[in-house]
């Protein structure tokens, strides 16, 4: 038995910074770890607990990285070394002290509530950086995702799937397309006007990769079987996110947003809506529930007739976190490229203008796929 098992490994469930910890909670040496006698007993500040002033020195009640809360300690400025930890601490703490007391400078000792909120941002903070790094460790697109909450105490969503791209439900099937373009320059020299002229439709884009397409207008971009390749002019929908984006809390009750970080040009691809690809049939019995519940995130896919619809509730992208406008600055194309099905459009956001870094991100939920402008259709209410 043991000779079937040579060569074997299994994962550990533990970090690297776990295991660290518990060699120094065990004083024990472990030179594969990098835990030497000379730096057994260094200690990692996780974040800070409290703030007290005495005789113009100031302290702090320490929460120390692999230690329980009963060995926090308190210690004198001098001694930390994290720079960053004592910044953000100052300044969650001078921001909840203008909320309360509409003042920013600090008291020689802080009410158990004011330490208790700064424990529980501290703790926040650390989850939501988990779930950044989980986030971009799961996307495949070349944006990254950063991760805000200057707003409130609220973490990462309970019940939330970052996919890249459409998760196909019960039933459902993708065909993948047969055919692709034979050109040598899909832009200036398409041969048989390319993909969107075998399907009696125009190129959608200019040589900036920006939509040049009236709203409502499908697009129909280069295939896995085409002859171009990854640099083509018709393959940008599939290229993914580009720009660096921000899921953010919003300060006016409309739960999570996102903000880009980047200028983005007007008419340039910003994002997919993402999410499970379910029927109408059981979109309307989910939908039941999302209305019991206060929130949907259904989207129809009803390009030519309302037959299939996705659903970002549970799988989705950063699209899952986009709010509603009725003066958006993104607009709606449906997108074909290895799946041909006209009932099945992929979803694609383009600008409708220049997009400051900075500024929010928003689309009309009315704007489902055939592209109704915002009024004419019952507003969908989601809730991030």
């Amino acid at each position: 038995m043991a000779e079937n098992l040579k060569g074997c490994s299994v994962c550990c469930k533990s970090s690297w910074n776990q295991l660290q910890d518990l060699c120094r909670l065990a004083k024990l040496s472990c030179p594969a770890l990098g835990i030497s006698k000379r730096n057994l007993y260094d200690f990692e500040v996780e974040y800070l607990c409290d703030y007290k002033k005495i005789r113009e020195q100031e302290y702090y009640l320490v929460k120390w990285r692999g230690y329980p809360d009963s060995e926090s300690t308190w210690e004198p400025r001098q001694n930390l070394k994290c720079v960053r930890i004592l910044k953000q601490f100052h300044k969650d703490l001078e921001r909840e002290l203008l909320r309360r007391h509409h003042r920013s400078k600090p008291p020689r000792h802080l009410d158990p509530s004011l330490a208790n909120y700064l424990v529980q941002k501290a703790k926040q903070r650390r989850a939501l950086r988990r779930w950044e790094q989980e986030l971009n460790a799961k996307r495949s697109h070349l944006g990254r995702i950063t991760v805000e909450n200057e707003v409130d105490l609220d973490g990462p969503p309970r019940a939330f799937v970052y996919i890249n791209e459409y998760r196909v439900g019960e039933g459902i099937t993708l065909n993948q397309v047969a055919v692709g373009c034979e050109c040598q320059d899909c832009l200036w020299a398409p041969a048989g006007g390319c993909c969107p002229g075998a399907s009696l439709h125009k190129f959608a884009y200019n040589d900036q990769g920006q939509v040049r397409l009236r709203a409502g207008l499908p697009i129909y971009e280069c295939n896995s079987r085409c002859r171009c390749g990854y640099d083509c002019p018709n393959r940008v929908v599939q290229k993914g996110i580009r720009y660096d984006l921000c899921i953010f809390r919003t300060d006016d009750g409309r739960g999570w947003g996102v903000r880009t970080l980047e200028k983005i040009r007007k008419n340039s691809f910003v994002m997919e809506y993402v999410g499970e690809i379910i029927t109408s049939e059981e979109a309307e019995r989910r939908g039941q529930i999302y209305d019991r519940q206060g929130a949907t995130y259904l989207f129809d896919l009803d390009y030519v007739e309302d037959v299939y619809t996705v659903d970002a509730a549970y799988y989705g992208n950063i699209s899952h976190f986009v709010n509603h406008s009725c003066d958006p600055n993104l607009q709606v194309y449906n997108v074909f490229i290895d799946n041909l099905d006209e009932r099945l459009p992929r979803i694609a956001f383009f600008a409708t203008r220049t997009i400051r870094a900075g500024e929010e991100l928003t689309f009309d939920y009315n704007m489902q796929a055939s592209g109704h402008p915002c009024g004419l259709q019952p507003v969908p209410f989601l809730t991030n």
